[in-house]
């Protein structure tokens, strides 16, 4: 089976075609940038409607097929921004009519947790997923993911890009904050773990005030991804204490952030567990998750949903029937 995965929840927009061995045939993207602010979901949306023809086409090209070997399309329903999901959904639609091919929607979330079985050698682990809008422990338990711990307010992600603009960074900001965090020493910010979840807007207002009244990006980008990655580091150890669970795996866009990994894994190492990250280049957004995801589904009974394909911006990993493991 071959299929074509799209992907198009936020900022990225990607196309990946995967076949049932796990071999990638093509894998391309391409992001939505916004020097003054964050995502601006209508202009996000129209970044996608302009790649996603070029991006379709050029990845056949890489994969060297044609439509003809395509079995299934794949494409990133929930949860996400509505005006990208909409792009996607619509793109996807069409070419299943125009090609006459199965096509499925699957959840953007899952497909990040699914990777992590994709790319490491974890096989029952507590789920560290950390992207832009999600920040939650999480474990299968059943024939359901169980939310372990997530973010009250908003995620990692999206606090650290949110203090990024706000001390002049631009969009996105992770990757300015960790470079900028080599050179800064320790300001305290708020520390705040409730229980299992986490909250983070505070945490980001008092790093911008203090930055307005003087302190240093440097110090400030230190100070911010210590305390985040701390509290996130005491809640996974008492997932792993409650648990029993003896494996962690990060995923999400923030996973690229090497200072997290170091934090994981000396928590991980302490407590005699095994710690797996997802590999840089697929911890973030992207379309091999989708297909993969697509994959594993249709293969397990998922039928075509040509007839009622549809969008669900606000769907939780919690909420999916786990069916295919």
């Amino acid at each position: 089976m071959i299929c074509l995965g799209i992907e198009g929840t936020a900022h990225t927009f990607g196309v990946a075609i995967v076949d049932e061995n796990k071999n990638i045939l093509a894998d391309l993207r391409d992001g939505y940038t916004n020097e003054k602010g964050g995502i601006i979901p209508q202009d996000a949306a129209k970044h996608h409607h302009n790649v996603a023809d070029k991006l379709i086409n050029d990845a056949l090209k890489q994969a060297k097929i044609t439509f003809r070997d395509i079995d299934l399309i794949s494409f990133s329903r929930s949860p996400g921004l509505a005006p990208c999901l909409l792009v996607v959904k619509e793109k996807a639609k069409y070419l299943a009519l125009e090609h006459k091919k199965n096509v499925i929607g699957v959840n953007h979330c899952i497909a990040h947790l699914s990777s992590g079985l994709f790319w490491t050698k974890t096989r029952d682990p507590i789920y560290i997923f950390t992207s832009g809008a999600n920040t939650q422990i999480i474990a299968l338990e059943g024939n359901r993911f169980r939310i372990f711990g997530e973010t009250l307010d908003i995620g990692l992600g999206n606090a650290l890009d949110k203090f990024g603009r706000g001390i002049g960074l631009g969009f996105p900001s992770g990757p300015k904050i960790e470079e900028l965090s080599e050179k800064g020493k320790y300001i305290q910010l708020p520390y705040t773990v409730k229980g299992m979840d986490l909250a983070f807007s505070g945490i980001v207002t008092e790093a911008i005030n203090k930055h307005k009244k003087g302190a240093s990006k440097e110090d400030l980008c230190y100070s911010m991804q210590e305390t985040c990655f701390a509290m996130l580091a005491e809640v996974v150890e008492r997932a792993l204490a409650h648990t029993q669970k003896r494996e962690c795996v990060v995923i999400g866009g923030v996973a690229a952030n090497r200072r997290l990994l170091e934090m994981l894994n000396i928590m991980c190492n302490e407590r005699k567990a095994r710690f797996f990250a997802v590999p840089l280049k697929y911890a973030g957004d992207n379309a091999v998750n989708i297909a993969w995801q697509g994959i594993l589904e249709f293969k397990r009974g998922r039928k075509n949903e040509i007839k009622t394909l549809d969008i669900n911006p606000n769907e939780r990993v919690d909420d999916v029937d786990v069916f295919w493991t």
